[in-house]
Parts: C-alpha cells; sequence; structure tokens
C-alpha cells in the first residue's frame, strides 16, 4: 500500500483528486474565509441545563495531557506553558484541557494530573491562566468556555511508575489481558469499587465547578475504564450486560452530578465506534514496531462481545448503532455537549489518531490515514443528522495538515457537526486557529506531520510535546532522551 505524504500535494486539486483516488469522502472548500464572514468565525449558543453557553467561533481546543504534572498531581511550568497556549489559539471552546484522574489509582502515568483535595488551587490556576492569556490576545472572555475532563484509566492505569502496571478492568477481554498485565479475575472492579469510583466522579465534578470550569467532561473513549464499561457486555450484574446496565455507572455520575453540582454542564467524550485490537507484523511473520498493522486473530471470540461500536460478527467493521442509542440517552439525560471520537491508543492507534509514523511501540498503518480521517467525519455526520439537537466536535483533523482549515470550514458549513476540535497540532501550531479567523498566511512549518513523538515519549516516560517542530522541547534534555528511546 503506496500512502502519498499530504505535504507532496501542492494544490487544492492536487489533494482533491487524491482523496478521491483512495475513495475517501472527505468535504473540501477551496478556498478559506477570513474574517467575521468565515463560517468558522460564527458564534454558537447551547442551551444546557444550567443556562446558556455562549461559544464565540467553531475552533475547539482537545483535551491533551502532558505526562508533566507533578508527583502529588499539581502542575508544573511545562503544565502551564501549554495551557498557555490554548488561551492564545483562538479557539473559543477549550474542551477538558487535559485528561485529570479523579484517583491516584486511576492515573495513566505518575506525572498525570488527578483530583485531590490540595488540587483545586492548581486547576483553577490553570482555568484562570487560559482566561487571562485568552483576554490579553483576544481582548475578551465573555464567549469563551472551558471545560475540565475527568477520567479513570482503569486497564491502562500506571499510578507508581510507567514500568509497573495497576490495571483495574471493568471486565475481562481475551486479545489484550495479558499484553496490559491483566492475568486473572483479581483486576476486575467489584459492583463496591465501581460504587467508589462513581462518586470520585461525582466529587471530580464538585472540584471542577469550585475552580471556577464551566462544564465538566466525563470521559468515556479511548479504551479507559468508562468506555470499557459501555462494551461490558460479558460482565454480570447491574454494571453489564445489558445496554442499560452497560450505561448504568454514566446514569449514575450524572445523577450525583445533578444532586451535588447542580450548576456545572456535563459533556461526554465517546469512542462512538472501535474495532478488534490490531498488531504489528512483518512479510516473514515476526514481529516489530514497524510492521504493519492488522487485527489480531478473534475467530475464537466471535459473536464479538468485548467492545462499544464494534460489528459482533465482524470486528473489523465499526457500528453506530449503539453509539445512536447512546445519543438518545444522552439527551434524556439533558446532556447537550459531544466530543466524538474512536478506537483507543493502545490497540488501535489509527482510528484515534490517523498518522504515517507510528509511535514506537505500534504499528504501519493498515490503511491511507486520510481513511481514517473520513471515518471520524462521516460518523459526526451521521450523530448530527440523527441529533440535530446536541452540540456535535469533531476530531482526527491533525493528518489534514496543510488542507486542514479548507476541510474544518467545508464540514462546519455543510453541518456535518458543530465545531472543529484539534489536538496534536496545537502542540506545534497553537496559533492555527487565529491565524485563519485573522485571514493571515498559515505557517506550514508548524502544521504537525504526524511524527508522533508526542506519543513515544510518554510511552517511555517522558514529556509529551513536540520534538520535532518546537524549539523549547527540541532544547530540553529529554529530547535526547526519546532519541535514545527510539534507536532501542
Amino acid at each position: 500500500m503506496a500512502i502519498t505524504k499530504i505535504g507532496s500535494l501542492r494544490t487544492i486539486e492536487a489533494f482533491r483528486e487524491y482523496v478521491g483516488q483512495i475513495a475517501a469522502e472527505i468535504p473540501v472548500d477551496g478556498e478559506v474565509i477570513g474574517g467575521a464572514s468565515s463560517p468558522l468565525a460564527e458564534g454558537m449558543e447551547i442551551s444546557g441545563s444550567t443556562g446558556t453557553l455562549r461559544v464565540g467561533n467553531r475552533w475547539a481546543i482537545q483535551p491533551m495531557e502532558g505526562w508533566d504534572a507533578t508527583f502529588e498531581g499539581l502542575p508544573t511550568d511545562l503544565t502551564r506553558r501549554r495551557w498557555r497556549h490554548f488561551g492564545e489559539s483562538g479557539a473559543k471552546l477549550v474542551w477538558g484541557g487535559e485528561a485529570v484522574a479523579v484517583q491516584h489509582e486511576g492515573r495513566a502515568n505518575p506525572r498525570q494530573l488527578y483530583i485531590s483535595e490540595n488540587c483545586v488551587a492548581g486547576l483553577e490556576e490553570l482555568r484562570e491562566l487560559v482566561e487571562r492569556t485568552h483576554r490579553e490576545r483576544w481582548g475578551s472572555t465573555d464567549d469563551f468556555v472551558i471545560g475540565l475532563q475527568v477520567t479513570h484509566s482503569g486497564r491502562f492505569s500506571q499510578p507508581e511508575s510507567k514500568d509497573l502496571r495497576s490495571p483495574r478492568v471493568a471486565c475481562r477481554h481475551p486479545l489484550i489481558d495479558a499484553k496490559f498485565g491483566v492475568y486473572d479475575d483479581s483486576a476486575v472492579l467489584s459492583d463496591g469499587e465501581v460504587e467508589k469510583i462513581i462518586e470520585r466522579f461525582v466529587h471530580a465534578a464538585v472540584i471542577a465547578r469550585d475552580a471556577g470550569y464551566r462544564f465538566v467532561d466525563i470521559k468515556h473513549c479511548h479504551g479507559y475504564l468508562l468506555h470499557e464499561f459501555l462494551g461490558a457486555h460479558t460482565r454480570s450484574g447491574p454494571y453489564g450486560g445489558s445496554f442499560e446496565n452497560r450505561t448504568r455507572v454514566l446514569r449514575e455520575i450524572v445523577a450525583g452530578i445533578r444532586r451535588d453540582a447542580p450548576d456545572i454542564e456535563i459533556g461526554v467524550r465517546v469512542s462512538m465506534f472501535d474495532m478488534v485490537p490490531f498488531r504489528p507484523v512483518t512479510p516473514g511473520g515476526g514481529q516489530r514496531p514497524a510492521g504493519k498493522g492488522v487485527p489480531v486473530d478473534h475467530d475464537q471470540c466471535l459473536p464479538y462481545q468485548y467492545g462499544f461500536g464494534v460489528d459482533s460478527g465482524d470486528p473489523t467493521r465499526i457500528d453506530l448503532g449503539e453509539g445512536l442509542k447512546l445519543l438518545g440517552l444522552l439527551r434524556d439525560l439533558g446532556i447537550k455537549l459531544l466530543n466524538v471520537s474512536g478506537g483507543s491508543p493502545y490497540y488501535t492507534p489509527h482510528l484515534i489518531r490517523p498518522a504515517l509514523y507510528p509511535p514506537s511501540d505500534s504499528y504501519q498503518p493498515p490503511e491511507d490515514p486520510l481513511v481514517g480521517v473520513a471515518r471520524h467525519l462521516l460518523a459526526c455526520r451521521e450523530l448530527k443528522r440523527a441529533f440535530p439537537d446536541l452540540f456535535i466536535l469533531g476530531s482526527a483533523f491533525t493528518y489534514l495538515q496543510d488542507w486542514l482549515p479548507n476541510v474544518a470550514q467545508a464540514v462546519v458549513r455543510e453541518g456535518w457537526m458543530d465545531s472543529v476540535g484539534l489536538g496534536r497540532i496545537v502542540l506545534s501550531y497553537w496559533g492555527l486557529p487565529g491565524d485563519c479567523l485573522e485571514g493571515k498566511a498559515l505557517t506550514k512549518k508548524f502544521f504537525c506531520r504526524t511524527f508522533s513523538d508526542c506519543t513515544t515519549a510518554p510511552r517511555n516516560g517522558i514529556v509529551s510535546g513536540c520534538y520535532p517542530l518546537d524549539p523549547y522541547y527540541a532544547e530540553l534534555p529529554e529530547a535526547d532522551e526519546l532519541k535514545r528511546a527510539k534507536e532501542a
């Protein structure tokens, strides 16, 4: 499979032609409009349970943890630098800031922010920093909205050391248990433990409210604990099996927040689709990180009962059926804020982050990454058509690189989604939204080329950042450490 690099497609016509060649359905505008007449500059009013959220434009910053907090869960200068860029960016919606663990045991790494009694001041400081920076650059925060994403890493918890897994799971998974340190049922959370974690999520929402955030994102994506509960078909008891039981954790968290923090809005980032896990292979049958990704052998696991948004008869295909059912539930719960994602960076990274260059512990793309981008966009279109009253934030734009603004404008103008979420590209080109809105020439040397160093670094216990394109990170001692890790 030959993949053409985006950077080699010099004209919009060449990009459109290539998209057609690979049969990807991606709308592309020929000209990006700057100024107040741009579709991306249009403001929104989102009616929620606590009132109306005024969002000044259609750009949003996705949550990105940097593996750079203190062991006590407090922000450092690296954390503050990243959040300052969120405020400078020009985007009027900061969705979640970054994933904040609801308890120490649920941290994905020992440097992740987490909710504790002494963290309120640190979280408030980050929120104030973003608002102050945005006000200094853009004049006002009247239509600027910041939320906080809260999570439990579940199967991927490593709170003490990058070399010590401490998985807690919703259910067993025969295809990935051993890879992530689950060897027996002792890792499966009891119903009583689940109830305590639910209260931790509620407590986290109270702290987010007290720290001044406008909404809290209850993270249900990327294979982390609450996403795993959505797919816990094989779990017995009140939190598994039926759709009603698999969404009970979500419903009980929402009920608790309405009880204890009724004055904060609730949003949900969801992996709306998934597939069977993938693994790297080489033509000779061996395995190495650079091998092409293929689905793991799942013949003995049919019908497939280990995921959400996946075809149980053919788990190499996505299925939005239950996702649409989930959106109906969210609407019934009074939740209007939905952030659409897919897959997991741990077992299907090509679904969540279409990229040409994989992290060092992953596999080469099994498809043209533009096919992955189209998968995200089409999912948003289907969900928005079914639930036009919900606010839909889309993902997976970074791989579009030079043509990101053209596609972003097109999908908003055509009503595929309400807002365009930027993730990895913000680490290298945080000023992209502002440059587009002001009609400036784009600084193409800052476009993320999906080298995946921002993922490879934390997988090796190194702070995350854009080492190839951000001179600040390139000059850190960790840059040499990352180079050695990649060579190893």
